[in-house]
């Protein structure tokens, strides 16, 4: 028995995003993947107190938390190559899907069961969640591109574009809240908050 999962998980911190892009302060998937799951945690509350929903906040913190847990695997492919188009994409989801494999082979067999819900969540069940938590990812990636911008990178401009119009265009309320109520902070300095 490898015993290994956890360990495999531990090493998140050694994989940095934004590879093609200069960075002011480098992003691993570990303190990106912190960040997504803080705010999946929040879109769900958004939309169970202002929009009458009863989604499970603590389920798609859990989802936002392993989302890029692949990834320890297949390394971050920046998103122009991931997307550019769907045999790429489609051969990626297949390396994803081995990835994870591999890595619930590192668990004990009593334990698989529980990790592959969390690194394989059930489209059919959960999809708002999983919509939630691509939304949430998304909105890490626009404050991403503000912090960088506020340290005089421009650099992450176009991103900053893109990602906007990637996040209004999926149509999902609670992230619209979110852009409305809370991304304008993330453009004060410390003083201004």
């Amino acid at each position: 028995m490898n015993n290994s999962f956890f360990a495999m998980l531990g090493r998140m911190k050694y994989i940095d995003r934004w590879a093609l892009m200069r960075n002011f302060r480098k992003e691993n998937i570990s303190e990106h993947s912190l960040e997504v799951a803080v705010i999946a945690h929040a879109l769900c509350l958004i939309g169970n107190k202002r929009l009458g929903k009863t989604l499970d906040a603590d389920r798609a913190a859990v989802i936002a938390l392993f989302h890029d847990a692949p990834e320890i695997i297949t390394g971050d492919m920046p998103t122009p190559v991931k997307y550019y188009d769907s045999e790429i994409r489609s051969s990626y989801q297949r390396i994803e899907d081995e990835a994870v494999r591999r890595l619930l082979d590192r668990l004990p067999e009593d334990l698989r069961d529980e990790y592959a819900r969390c690194l394989m969540p059930d489209a059919e069940r959960e999809g708002e969640l999983i919509a939630l938590v691509k939304a949430a990812d998304k909105l890490s990636a626009l404050i991403k591109c503000l912090e960088e911008e506020s340290a005089g990178n421009r650099e992450f401009a176009e991103a900053e574009k893109t990602t906007m119009a990637r996040i209004e265009a999926m149509g999902i309320p609670e992230a619209d809240i979110f852009l409305k109520d809370f991304i304008p902070a993330y453009k004060r300095t410390l003083d201004e908050l």
